[in-house]
């Protein structure tokens, strides 16, 4: 008996991204300039790409940030109780990534790059490290 293998196509990973990401940007309460930005793409983009029917491609690095975005989160869910998981990543915070900014706004500035490390800043606190 042959067991069909099920992969998703670029369109597919793209839509179940964009929608996860569009979840988070909601919980949090973020604009519309972050959201776009948080994500590297423009605010039109943005508009655009949260709809259910975008046809658009996301580059390597668009799936990433929003892979890690939703790994951010998912670590906060975890890690606080709601009212602070879903207001963190928008509040002033003095730890040693943030310097009294909001995280957002570093990972917005950082690119990538301060996104993956908000994401392991994170999970080492879930870890107890």
């Amino acid at each position: 008996m042959h067991i069909a293998e099920k992969t998703r196509g670029p369109a597919q990973i793209n839509a179940v991204a964009l929608k996860a990401y569009a979840r988070v940007v909601d919980a949090w309460g973020l604009s519309l300039k972050e959201a776009a930005g948080l994500a590297d793409m423009s605010e039109s983009t943005w508009k655009r790409a949260k709809k259910p029917d975008f046809a658009g491609e996301l580059t390597k690095d668009q799936l990433l940030r929003l892979s890690a975005v939703i790994g951010i989160f998912k670590s906060l869910e975890l890690y606080f109780s709601e009212p602070l998981a879903r207001s963190w990543f928008t509040r002033p915070n003095t730890g040693p990534l943030f310097g009294g900014g909001r995280p957002v706004d570093t990972a917005i500035d950082g690119g990538l790059p301060q996104i993956l490390a908000v994401r392991t800043y994170l999970d080492a606190l879930r870890g107890g490290a």
